[in-house]
């Protein structure tokens, strides 16, 4: 199993940046799918997660600003990013799970780098 991520990069405060995730292997299909993310010094933390059915969970800080959103066919997830502050700089992992489970971390990406500058 594979999951690629992919639209990091760096933005001003307030800005807006779309990362995107593709699992792949051996008869991937994700019940749950999602993102962690982890600052310098800081623990990682879930960030978002939705299941196949819909159902989404987001970390307190970032509601209302990010949303996550899955192309199940596809086995993509997507994670809209808007207002994004500083503190929203880290490392974002892709992650996935079999069962539906809105804190999957079965399969972990690779990270992709998010930084936002004040």
């Amino acid at each position: 199993v594979q999951l690629q991520a992919s639209g990091g990069g760096s933005v001003q405060a307030g800005g807006s940046l779309r990362l995107s995730c593709v699992g792949s292997g051996s008869g991937s299909s994700f019940n749950s799918m999602g993102w962690y993310r982890q600052a310098p010094g800081k623990q990682r933390e879930l960030v978002a997660a939705q299941t196949r059915g819909g159902l989404a969970n987001y970390a307190g800080s970032v509601k209302g600003r990010f949303t996550i959103s899955r192309d199940n066919a596809k086995n993509t997830v997507y994670l809209q990013m808007s207002s994004l502050k500083p503190e929203d700089t880290a490392v974002y992992y892709c992650v996935a799970d079999s069962a539906p489970t809105l804190d999957p971390n079965d399969y972990w990406g690779q990270g992709t780098q998010v930084t936002v500058s004040s």
